[in-house]
C-alpha cells in the first residue's frame, strides 16, 4: 500500500488500475489457500504455545519495509533502465510484486531454513501456480485487453534477481528477528 501511495504521488499515471490490483490479490488469494494443508515444523507442535500478537506486528514491521524497497528499485528500473510507459510499467510491477509477495511464504512458513522445513505439495503447486498465471496473464493478449505492454527479455533476468535477493534478505531479517526475540523452535 505504501508503495502504490508513493508511486501515486510521483508518476504521471496510475501505477496500477483496478483491474490489476483485483488481479494481483486474486491470484495472491488464491496461491495461499493451500496454506492449511502445509507441513508445520515439529517445533511448532511439540507444546502449546499463546499467541504472540506483538511479535507479529514487529515482524510484519520489519519485513513490510524491506517489500517496500523491492517495489521502489521495481519502479526505478521499470523507469530508469526501461524506460516504461503506463502498460509496460504495470506489467513490470505486477509481476514483481506477485512474485514477492507470492514465493515470501517459503521464507515466512518456518523459523528454521526453508530448504530444510519442506512445504506441503498442494501450497507448492499453488504458489508456483499463481505465479505462472500472473506471467501467463501478463505474456498473452489478455495482458495487452487488460492494459499490460510485452515485457522485454532482459526484465526476467531483473525479476529473477530481485527475487532471489528480496527472499534471502527476507530469511536474513528473519534469522535476527527469531534470534534477538529469543524465541525457541
Amino acid at each position: 500500500m505504501l508503495s502504490m501511495a508513493v508511486a501515486s504521488a510521483f508518476l504521471p499515471f496510475l501505477p496500477m488500475l483496478p483491474v490489476h490490483i483485483l488481479l494481483n490479490n486474486f491470484l495472491y488469494d488464491i496461491s495461499q489457500l493451500t496454506i492449511p494443508t502445509d507441513n508445520v515444523d515439529a517445533s511448532y507442535v511439540a507444546r502449546p504455545r499463546r499467541w504472540d500478537m506483538g511479535m507479529v506486528q514487529r515482524f510484519m514491521f520489519g519485513v513490510g519495509p524491506i517489500s517496500s524497497v523491492y517495489d521502489f528499485l521495481t519502479f526505478g528500473v521499470m523507469l530508469w533502465v526501461f524506460r516504461a510507459g503506463p502498460e509496460l510499467f504495470r506489467a513490470g510491477w505486477f509481476i514483481e510484486s506477485l512474485a514477492t509477495q507470492t514465493f515470501v511464504i517459503f521464507i515466512i512458513r518456518t523459523a528454521g531454513n526453508p530448504f530444510k522445513s519442506r512445504p506441503s505439495r498442494p501450497l507448492l503447486i499453488s504458489v508456483f501456480g499463481g505465479v505462472i498465471l500472473g506471467l501467463i496473464v501478463v505474456l498473452t493478449p489478455l495482458g495487452e485487453a487488460i492494459g499490460f505492454a510485452p515485457l522485454p527479455p532482459l526484465f526476467f533476468a531483473v525479476l529473477v534477481a530481485f527475487v532471489v535477493t528480496y527472499l534471502a534478505l527476507v530469511q536474513l531479517f528473519k534469522q535476527r528477528f527469531y534470534a534477538a526475540s529469543g524465541w525457541r523452535g
